[in-house]
């Protein structure tokens, strides 16, 4: 090559051009609790194969159960098979339970998707307040814990009562996606534009999951005080 020869740069990926994930089976430990079960509700009615997981096989059978008068494609076991079954894992447990289940799954989830949606939070009389695992996040504590899955962070600021509404047909929000490969990371964007309303943003790795797992306390205050359920809108992206 002459100098006179330019060199030719690869064309720019669109951020916005996500993989397809219709295809995928999407298992939600702690699939029972609100959060996970508004979520587990969402993904399904838009198509998506859903597994919800619990310590119980019979409750998570029975919470599949009540969401199957409604929406298609849910089914529930326990937390193992379910993380066996699953291309992709949402995580909504508890906090406090957080890392003896994925201590409990490590092997399970060896080679899966493990989307980490879990707030450590405490409360008092003043309200809600975030906790800083030892590790920086419950991402990063995940992330710890499961070395050989692949860790992102994302569904943290989703109202549990938005989700489980019948009612309500789009979900106004973002979602802040957090991890450390970019392929990873789409396909939690992906699989969150899945649900009407909602878009998946990228918002970094997971060395940056605590800050944004912390916002939840804020937007707690903000409902209590507006008597809302606030989400997050990201401009001018």
């Amino acid at each position: 090559m002459t100098s006179t020869e330019s060199v030719q740069k690869a064309p720019v990926k669109d951020p916005w051009d996500l993989p397809d994930v219709s295809g995928l089976v999407v298992g939600v430990l702690g699939g029972t609790g609100d959060q996970g079960r508004g979520l587990a509700y969402r993904l399904a009615r838009a198509g998506q194969k859903v597994i919800i997981g619990s310590r119980a096989a019979e409750r998570a059978a029975a919470a599949a159960g009540e969401l199957g008068r409604s929406v298609e494609g849910i089914e529930g076991t326990d937390n193992a098979e379910c993380a066996r079954r699953s291309d992709i894992v949402i995580v909504a447990v508890p906090w406090d339970g957080h890392a003896k289940t994925l201590e409990a799954l490590r092997a399970d989830l060896a080679g899966k998707l493990v989307v980490d949606c879990v707030n450590p939070l405490g409360f008092d009389k003043k309200g809600a307040y975030a906790l800083k695992p030892e590790e920086g996040s419950a991402a990063e504590q995940a992330a710890a814990l499961l070395p050989e899955s692949r860790v992102t962070a994302a569904f943290h600021h989703l109202s549990a009562v938005l989700l489980q509404d019948e009612a309500i047909e789009e979900i106004d929000t973002d979602v802040m996606v957090l991890g450390e490969s970019r392929a990873d990371t789409d396909l939690v964007q992906a699989l969150a534009g899945r649900i009407p309303g909602m878009r998946g943003v990228f918002a970094g790795r997971l060395r940056n999951a605590h800050q944004v797992e912390s916002l939840v306390a804020n937007l707690i205050s903000v409902n209590r005080r507006y008597k809302a359920h606030a989400g997050l809108r990201v401009t001018d992206v």
